[in-house]
């Protein structure tokens, strides 16, 4: 038997709802985000390196530092600086970046079969869940990009910093970042009805069946009585009188003796119409 709470709500539509299409498409989004932002030499790019070309730049990542030039497309990934890799920020940084892509992953396993696309109706359990996992990897990803954005000047290196400037990768890991808690906090709206179930695209039943019954009824329709008496046509060129009319209407046994005695039959005998 379906419990009460089956009763009392209804989807009006087989497609997937929009908060968990939103999120399954901001999560691997932010994903790729991370993951560029996670492997790439560039948190921050030293500028304007003393006894060196203009064209020359240092990209300093959480993984390897790059020489690299304006006029040349490839870089030279082999300079060491241990003072740079020890500092406290980078290991956090490398730590909850790799765990914030692992956690993605996980949380899209998980929302995966809570959304079911190929059912009439979600697992919204397992969905929120996802949605949890999903934000959390994004909150994971914003701490570190905060942190060494925050100290972006103060982090110790062995190379000459004149020309301190912000690389690409703390773009895309904020963007990112923003991606996955959006889409895994949107996610997670449905683990409960709210807004009268139009988180999760449901109204209730008697709201539904009372629309569609509603629907069906047939309008009254107008029955008209016709009328004995018989207008005049415009368009007759026979001029009638009210006592011509009068006579026409009425039946075969009230009309007149002049009418009856004009009724003859055949060879000569008179012919009782009444018969």
């Amino acid at each position: 038997m379906p419990s009460q709470r089956t009763q009392e709500w209804m989807r009006t539509s087989l497609r997937t709802p929009g908060i968990l299409i939103f999120g399954m498409v901001m999560a691997p989004c932010g994903w790729i985000l991370n993951l560029t932002a996670t492997v790439a030499p560039n948190w921050r790019t030293l500028n304007a390196l003393p006894s060196r070309p203009l064209n020359e730049y240092i990209q300093q990542g959480i993984w390897e530092i790059c020489r690299a030039t304006t006029v040349e497309t490839r870089a030279d990934c082999t300079l060491q600086d241990t003072e740079y890799f020890g500092n406290q920020v980078i290991e956090v940084a490398q730590g909850l970046m790799v765990a914030s892509l692992i956690v993605t992953l996980i949380g899209l396993a998980v929302a995966i079969p809570g959304v079911r696309c190929w059912t009439d109706r979600p697992n919204w359990l397992l969905a929120g869940l996802g949605g949890i996992l999903i934000f959390l990897s994004g909150v994971m990803t914003i701490i570190p990009i905060a942190w060494y954005t925050h100290i972006l000047k103060e982090v110790p290196t062995t190379f000459p910093t004149i020309d301190v400037r912000v690389g690409y990768c703390i773009i895309l890991g904020y963007i990112g970042g923003i991606f996955e808690i959006l889409g895994g906090f949107v996610m997670f709206i449905g683990i409960c009805r709210c807004c009268g179930g139009k988180n999760r695209g449901e109204k209730r039943v008697e709201q539904v069946t009372g629309a569609r019954f509603a629907s069906r009824r047939q309008p009254a329709r107008r029955v008209e009585v016709p009328s004995l008496d018989r207008a005049r046509s415009e368009a007759s060129s026979v001029p009638y009188s009210r006592d011509s009319l009068d006579e026409d209407v009425s039946f075969p046994r009230a009309k007149s003796t002049a009418a009856r005695s004009a009724n003859t039959s055949y060879g000569g005998r008179p012919y009782e119409a009444d018969l």
